[in-house]
C-alpha cells in the first residue's frame, strides 16, 4: 500500500441511520431543552402518520413547540423574516424535517436565533462576510428526500432569484447538526420526478467528491460504498420495483454520504454551474445536477486525456466507470467511456429535463459562465475552459 497523504476531517453530526429511527427524534431533542422549533416543508409530512406520532411524542415528553413551513428554496429575506419573528420564543432546539431546502433553512435559522445580524452579513461572496462567532441553537436534521446530504454539512444554501440573483452559502462548523436522523421510511412518499432529480444530485456529489483535488483516503472509501448503493438503488426506486424499501435505504445512505464527502472535499464543475443556473432560472438544484452530469463528466475526461493523461483523474474516473457499469475487468479507457454512456442512459431513463425547459437560451451562456467559477470549480479535477463550459451547457440546452 502506498503512503497515505495527510488530510483533515471537519466535524460531523451524530448519525442515527435506519428504518424506524424517526422514533428517536423527540427523546434526543428533549435532551437539549423543552421548547422546540419545527421547520418543515409543505403538506406531505403533515398528512403522514409520522406527523401525529411526532406531536404525540412531544406532548409525552412535555415539550412545547412552534412551527414554520418552508415551501421553496430559502432566500435571505425569508430567513431574516422568520428569525425576527422567532427570537422572542427562546428556542432550545431546532428540528428540521424535510428536503434539502428545509434543512438549509432550519440550519440558517438555528445559526441566527441568538445572533443580532442579518444572514446577508455572513453569506459568502455577496455581503461583508463577517466572521460568524455564534452561538448556534442546537439543530437536529431529519431528511425526507435523498439528495443534498444537507443533514451532514455545515452549509446553509440560500438563493435570491432573478436577473441579479445568487445562490450562496452561510457556512460554519457551528452549523453542523448535532444529530442527523436518517430514516429511509420517511422517503416512501417521494414522487418519481423528485427521486430522479435528488438521486442524481447525490450521485453527482459522490462522483465530484471522489475526483476532487481535495479527496482523501477516508472520503474515497466511503464514496465507493455509497456509489455502489446509488447504482443499485436509484433506478429500482424510481421504477417502484418490488423491493422499493431496500432501494430507498440505499439512496438514503448514498445521499447522506454525499453530504459527508462534499463537506470534506468540495465538488466540481456541475455544482459550479448549478449555482448561477439555480440563481438566474427557476431550475431545481437536483435537476441541474442530473441534466448536466453526463456531459460534464465527458468534458472532464476529455480534458484530462488531453492535458493531464498521467494524472490521478483518469484513473479515478476509470474506477467510477467500472463501479457504475458493474464491469470490473474494463481497462481505464473503456471504463471511462462506459461511465459516460451509463450516465447518459440514466439521464434518459430518469426523464431529466433540458435547460431550455426552464427558459435558458444561448444568449444566457456568457452570464452563466461568468458566474460559475466559485468554490466548486476550484476543486474540479482539471481546470475547464470557458469554451468547454459552454459545450456542457450547449449539449443540455
Amino acid at each position: 500500500m502506498q503512503a497515505l497523504s495527510g488530510f483533515s476531517i471537519a466535524r460531523l453530526p451524530r448519525i442515527e441511520f435506519g428504518g424506524g429511527t424517526f422514533k428517536k427524534l423527540v427523546p434526543i431533542s428533549a435532551a437539549f431543552g423543552r421548547h422546540a422549533l419545527l421547520v418543515t416543508g409543505g403538506q406531505s409530512l403533515r398528512v403522514a402518520p409520522q406527523w401525529q406520532k411526532l406531536l404525540a411524542d412531544l406532548n409525552e415528553h412535555q415539550m412545547s413547540w412552534v412551527d414554520v413551513q418552508v415551501r421553496a428554496e430559502p432566500s435571505p429575506t425569508l430567513i431574516d423574516t422568520l428569525v425576527s419573528g422567532l427570537r422572542a420564543e427562546r428556542i432550545d432546539v431546532v428540528i428540521g424535517i424535510g428536503g434539502g431546502s428545509v434543512l438549509d433553512a432550519a440550519k440558517a435559522i438555528a445559526g441566527l436565533l441568538r445572533v443580532e445580524h442579518s444572514v446577508m452579513d455572513y453569506l459568502e461572496g455577496v455581503g461583508p462576510e463577517l466572521p460568524y462567532d455564534g452561538p448556534s441553537v442546537p439543530f437536529i436534521a431529519v431528511p425526507t428526500t435523498a439528495g443534498t446530504g444537507s443533514e451532514a454539512t455545515k452549509n446553509a444554501v440560500l438563493s435570491e432569484s432573478g436577473e441579479s440573483g445568487f445562490k450562496k452559502s452561510f457556512r460554519h462548523e457551528s452549523l453542523v447538526p448535532q444529530y442527523a436522523i436518517v430514516d429511509p421510511d420517511l422517503l416512501a412518499t417521494c414522487p418519481p420526478a423528485l427521486i430522479a432529480a435528488n438521486g442524481m444530485d447525490a450521485l453527482t456529489q459522490l462522483m465530484e467528491a471522489y475526483v476532487s483535488t481535495k479527496s482523501n483516503a477516508l472520503t474515497d472509501g466511503m464514496v465507493i460504498e455509497a456509489i455502489a448503493a446509488a447504482r443499485d438503488g436509484l433506478i429500482p426506486w424510481y421504477e417502484q420495483s418490488s423491493d422499493s424499501a431496500a432501494a430507498r435505504s440505499k439512496m438514503a445512505f448514498a445521499a447522506m454520504v454525499s453530504g459527508i464527502a462534499l463537506a470534506q472535499t468540495g465538488l466540481g464543475s456541475v455544482h459550479g454551474l448549478a449555482s448561477p443556473l439555480g440563481a438566474f432560472f427557476p431550475i431545481p438544484h437536483g435537476v441541474v445536477c442530473g441534466t448536466l452530469v453526463a456531459k460534464a463528466t465527458e468534458i472532464n475526461i476529455r480534458a484530462l486525456r488531453q492535458r493531464d493523461p498521467a494524472g490521478a483523474g483518469i484513473a479515478k474516473y476509470a474506477t467510477l466507470g467500472r463501479l457504475l457499469t458493474n464491469r470490473t475487468g474494463l481497462d481505464d479507457a473503456s471504463a471511462c467511456d462506459g461511465l459516460i454512456r451509463q450516465l447518459e442512459a440514466w439521464t434518459v431513463a430518469l426523464n431529466l429535463p433540458r435547460l431550455s425547459h426552464y427558459g435558458v437560451g444561448e444568449a444566457d451562456f456568457a452570464r452563466v459562465i461568468a458566474h460559475c467559477r466559485g468554490s466548486s470549480m476550484k476543486t474540479n479535477p482539471i481546470v475547464v475552459s470557458d469554451q468547454e463550459v459552454k459545450e456542457i451547457l450547449q449539449d443540455r440546452l
